[in-house]
């Protein structure tokens, strides 16, 4: 087994990992509450994270993903913190223990399974949902996603080059200060809407995709600055994040950072701009 898409168990581990950046202050204080680090536990979560457990490497960059994704909860730093980072520590910890189980599943006994997967089960019912709710403009940040593997292969990728270009000369030419803004204006959206560790994920897809490198050799014809990757990965960055609390934007703030990223956007929302889904919906959303 080499891949999640081999994985016996694949639906589960999706189910668990949708939910983690949702997660509410109040399910984390809950987390925290039935969580006890027994000794049968203890010995389930060993083999679970044992060298020969099924996908342990990527289980381990998992939750590297957690620690970044709920970094402002440990650190408790920022006013918007309302729960005790020590909890939020401590809650951490049935999460891991969840991820680890879903993902050993085959190798785990039943008993094994439900110890480490009970404190998680006790405030995260069973769901069919396998991918996390992006809201309204969930299609065009899905684009930005999709669309970002094409650029880390831009050496072997003609439209990818031209695409990886065009987001460059936007951030050289755009107002510094006015984007700054805008990312800040986003950023307290985030945490109006409870959305703030969804930003974060959906910032290190965004990394993770680009930084991919292209089967066919990684190589460069071409003169390319330095910096360039780092602007076009805060600009898809910016406007997927923009796009996820686009319901608490005005229209000109999305506009602003979302502007950069239409090269990865598709074709009607590059027809009629970014801010389609303010009023009365998206156009293209058929979800009722």
């Amino acid at each position: 087994m080499t891949t999640l898409e081999e994985h016996p168990n694949r639906l589960e581990i999706l189910e668990v990992l949708a939910q983690l950046a949702m997660l509410a202050d109040n399910d984390l204080e809950r987390l925290a509450d039935v969580f006890r680090n027994t000794p049968s536990r203890r010995e389930a979560r060993d083999l679970a994270l044992s060298p020969d457990s099924p996908l342990v490497v990527e289980v381990l960059s998992v939750f590297g993903a957690i620690s970044t994704i709920f970094a402002d909860d440990l650190a408790g730093e920022e006013d918007f913190i309302s729960v005790d980072p020590a909890i939020t520590a401590h809650a951490l910890k049935a999460v891991r223990d969840a991820v680890a189980a879903a993902y050993a599943r085959p190798i785990l006994s039943r008993a094994q399974h439900r110890a480490l997967m009970a404190p998680w089960r006790a405030v995260c019912a069973p769901t069919t949902q396998t991918e996390p709710d992006l809201g309204p403009a969930d299609a065009e940040i899905r684009s930005i996603l999709s669309g970002l593997p094409r650029l880390a292969y831009r050496c072997h990728d003609a439209r990818g080059q031209e695409a990886f270009a065009d987001i460059v000369e936007a951030a050289r030419t755009l107002d510094q200060d006015e984007h700054a803004a805008a990312v800040k204006t986003a950023l307290q959206a985030s945490v109006l809407l409870g959305r703030r560790r969804l930003w974060t994920l959906v910032r290190c897809n965004v990394a993770e995709r680009l930084a991919r490198r292209c089967p066919l050799g990684h190589l460069r014809g071409w003169d390319e600055n330095p910096f360039d990757e780092r602007r076009v990965l805060e600009m898809c960055g910016d406007a997927a994040g923009a796009l996820l609390v686009s319901p608490a934007l005005d229209p000109l703030t999305e506009l602003v950072l979302v502007t950069p990223a239409l090269p990865l956007l598709p074709v009607p929302a590059r027809a009629t701009g970014p801010c389609q889904h303010h009023g009365n919906g998206r156009a293209n959303d058929t979800r009722g």
